[in-house]
């Protein structure tokens, strides 16, 4: 980043982020910041890089669908729209789709969704949960520190142990509309729940009446190892909504709902969701994924057996291990050797590159990791 950059930077943009580094071209699981200094790419924009940086799948539906067509509003039949969706239901083995520009938003759908169909308005979320930053999905979300300083907030909430189904139980009554549940805490650190957790949700939601709200937007879209984390477990849930990794970089959300529960005519809207250049992008990357998918899993073992010293944790290419207040220091030496990695929540290392890295990519990248973890 230049020095003028870090001037207009400091003078014109809110100070709600925290870096150093300017990152300005990518290709696959690499990017190069502007002093011309080449990383593995272990971050890959959160989760969002499914098919790295600048697929040239991606980019050509992109540039395609931007010659023909940039915007024409949810008031007409959107291109690429109805095709997605149908991707989504198939992949989901849900119903229909309704689209958002972030994962916010698409959990921001699943409450009004939740709402209006069941006529409660109390939600059950999970400590250390995350579900965005707007005041809905900030409502279901967890952590105090970004949490409390915007109460009161709507909808109510109420916040049980994640992995105990005994305080579920308790708390889910006729008045909870749903639950949200993301199936592996990605911003907690990546941290997987106990076995037969969501088959319990599952149960205790049936009834009660509640929905089983599942939170993919990190998890989803290959991520794991499956479409969805929740495919690991053999359970259906009433909602799943996705964003992150679902068009490659280029922003879009979704929540894909089962038979019966949909919004009706202006029950809800939105003016960019879902258009020519999202959808366009999400389908060419739905493509990409389908043919990387059966590698991802061998991937994330490759990683883990590497990193094994540290008693990682993981699922697929989402991999946390736990280093306590040396968290930032350790992000900083690998930074330095040409690796980016990201400390999640308490102190937690977490790594979620793009899946198309390669063996020798993640084999320097592990190499960096372990010395610098020491």
């Amino acid at each position: 980043m230049t020095e003028d950059s870090r001037v207009l930077d400091a003078r014109y943009y809110m100070p709600a982020f925290g870096r150093t580094m300017k990152i300005v071209r990518g290709a696959g699981s690499r990017v190069w910041d502007d002093q011309g200094r080449e990383y593995i790419d272990c971050v890959a924009g959160i989760a969002v890089c499914s098919t790295g940086h600048c697929h040239p799948a991606v980019v050509d539906a992109i540039c395609n669908q931007a010659r023909q067509l940039i915007h024409c509003s949810n008031l007409y039949y959107v291109p690429n729209q109805a095709e997605l969706a149908e991707r989504l239901v198939e992949i989901t083995g849900l119903s229909k789709a309704f689209f958002s520009n972030s994962g916010a938003e698409a959990n921001e759908g699943a409450i009004k969704l939740a709402r209006i169909r069941t006529g409660r308005k109390r939600f059950v979320a999970f400590v250390h949960g995350f579900h965005g930053r707007t005041c809905g999905s900030l409502a279901i979300t967890h952590k105090p520190a970004i949490r409390e300083p915007f109460e009161p907030l709507s909808p109510p909430c109420t916040f049980v142990d994640y992995g105990d189904l005994d305080a579920l139980a308790e708390v889910v009554d006729k008045d909870t509309a749903g639950v949200f549940v993301e199936p592996i805490q990605g911003e907690a650190g990546v941290l997987i729940p106990p076995d037969g957790f969501f088959r319990g949700i599952r149960d205790i939601c049936d009834d009660a009446g509640a929905l089983m709200i599942v939170d993919e937007v990190q998890t989803g879209m290959g991520r794991t190892g499956k479409w969805l984390a929740i495919q690991h477990t053999g359970v259906t849930p009433d909602i799943v909504t996705l964003a992150k990794g679902l068009a490659s970089g280029f922003p879009i959300g979704a929540l894909v709902a089962r038979e019966g529960l949909e919004f009706g005519r202006s029950e809800h809207g939105s003016t960019f969701a879902g258009g020519p250049l999202a959808c366009a992008a999400a389908l060419a990357t739905i493509g990409v994924i389908e043919e990387i998918l059966p590698d991802v899993p061998a991937k994330g073992e490759r990683f883990m057996k590497g990193l094994s010293t540290h008693n990682p944790r993981g699922r697929g290419l989402m991999i946390g291990i736990s280093v306590g207040e040396r968290c930032p220091e350790v992000q900083n030496t690998c930074a330095e050797n040409g690796v980016l990695v990201n400390c999640a929540a308490d102190g937690n290392l977490r790594l979620i590159p793009p899946l198309v890295i390669t063996d020798e990519e993640i084999d320097t990248a592990v190499g960096v990791i372990n010395a610098a973890l020491g």
